[in-house]
């Protein structure tokens, strides 16, 4: 059926953004769920005339949300809030019910439109903008998380990123610790050991006084972080403390090298982080 009506998929927010300068569109949020639902609150998509840019899950579902949100835009009137039965009626076996949320956007709102569809994904900061850095923003980018990529060199960030990526310059590098968003995940990868190691102890001093970062991921060997095990217990810090820290990064039982492996190991352990 989504053939018959000519739509194709956009896969961006800076598209969505871009369309907004030149014509409305629909954006469609999953407001509450109820039982076995496809997607969570805070999924979105936006229905343009035409075209898509994201999913809430796909099926009937979406293809009636997406009709609700196509009459929207001719100026049809409509409850704010719809609720969608996941049952016989929508052609769908998951037994729950979907609340979702229909707004139409103009260009008055592309102003706060990055900040409100990231505010609905988890934080993540990323130090180091090296290959590994590189291949995992790419894959970040395209996964249910606002990522800030932080690296004390200049040019490091290439000028055409996601609308999910924020990047920081802060040298030293580790200053950026302390304005890291409460409950981001941490990873640490930058160009030199001596960087790492001090991104790390700030990690840690934050944990002492704050206690707010869930999980901090360095990259690099069992040796490498032996011997920064050493380094960070002369500055001060205790063996419980140093348990926080997870080294090498990345789901066991993966053993490529290559930065694009890397990162999807290591996106696959935020995202089982995301569910336990």
């Amino acid at each position: 059926m989504l053939c018959a009506m000519h739509t194709s998929q956009v896969t961006s927010t800076d598209a969505l953004i871009q369309h907004l300068q030149h014509a409305p569109a629909v954006l469609v949020m999953v407001q509450s769920t109820q039982g076995s639902v496809p997607r969570g609150p805070g999924t979105w998509m936006a229905v343009l005339a035409d075209q898509l840019v994201g999913t809430i899950g796909g099926g009937n579902l979406e293809f009636q949300a997406m009709a609700e949100a196509r009459a929207r835009l001719t100026g049809a009137p409509g409850a704010e809030v719809v609720r969608y039965p996941l049952g016989p009626s929508l052609g769908q076996c998951c037994g729950g019910v979907v609340h979702l949320r229909f707004e139409v956007l103009t260009k008055a709102d592309v102003h706060r439109l990055r900040a409100d569809l990231a505010a609905v994904h988890p934080p993540v900061a990323l130090f180091g903008g090296g290959h590994v850095g590189h291949a995992l923003v790419q894959v970040l980018a395209r996964l249910p998380f606002a990522l800030t990529w932080i690296d004390s060199r200049d040019g490091i960030f290439p000028a055409d990123l996601p609308a999910s990526v924020r990047c920081e310059h802060s040298d030293p590098v580790q200053q950026a610790v302390q304005d890291i968003a409460p409950g981001s995940p941490v990873l640490i990868m930058s160009f030199s050991h001596v960087e790492d190691l001090n991104i790390v102890a700030a990690c840690l001093q934050r944990q002492r006084s704050r206690g707010d970062l869930p999980f901090i991921g360095l990259i690099g060997s069992q040796t490498k972080w032996a011997s920064f095990s050493h380094r960070l217990v002369a500055r001060g810090f205790s063996e419980a403390e140093l348990a926080q820290v997870t080294c090498p990064i990345g789901v066991p039982g993966i053993s490529g090298k290559e930065p694009e492996v890397i990162a999807v190991a290591v996106a696959a352990q935020l995202l089982q982080r995301l569910t336990t």
